[in-house]
């Protein structure tokens, strides 16, 4: 991949990647931004031994997903949602606080689960795209989600 097709997949994909990590780091705008700038440093590096275009946004949603997880285990972080700060959306500053309850309920996932619901159900991917991207089988992607759901429906009720 040359330079210039990786800075056009970069802007290509951009608001995606952010908004999937800002929902993982739940609602933690600086911490997302932070695993994102790490994120882009760890794809150029690999850019070169990357081909398909096509394939550019799955490739880079699994890097920060894996930057994220690496986040998590060399800080021991316990991401506290009273914190959430600095939500930059095109709402007014009133409505930031809307999403506070789904990032209460986000938080108390595990990582992995909370990353399968933010692909599937906020960034549209389907089951089978998140367990390529996860390395894992479809049908436990399947049943992750699922419980997920149960368990997000129970505290957002």
């Amino acid at each position: 991949m040359t330079r210039e097709d990786f800075i056009q997949s970069v802007n290509n994909s951009h608001e995606s990647l952010r908004k999937f990590l800002v929902t993982l780091c739940a609602g933690d705008c600086d911490l997302a931004d932070d695993i994102a700038q790490e994120t882009y440093m760890k794809a150029y590096i690999s850019s070169k031994d990357f081909s398909n275009k096509e394939k550019f946004k799955p490739w880079i949603i699994k890097i920060a997903y894996n930057t994220f997880l690496n986040y998590l285990r060399s800080q021991k972080l316990n991401v506290d949602v009273t914190e959430i700060r600095n939500y930059e959306t095109k709402d007014s500053p009133e409505d930031v606080f809307r999403y506070e309850n789904l990032y209460q309920a986000l938080d108390s996932l595990n990582p992995r689960d909370r990353s399968m619901v933010v692909l599937y159900y906020m960034e549209g991917y389907t089951m089978k795209e998140i367990a390529d991207m996860l390395e894992i089988r479809e049908d436990l992607v399947r049943k992750i989600i699922s419980r997920a759901r149960q368990k997000l429906k129970f505290l957002l009720d």
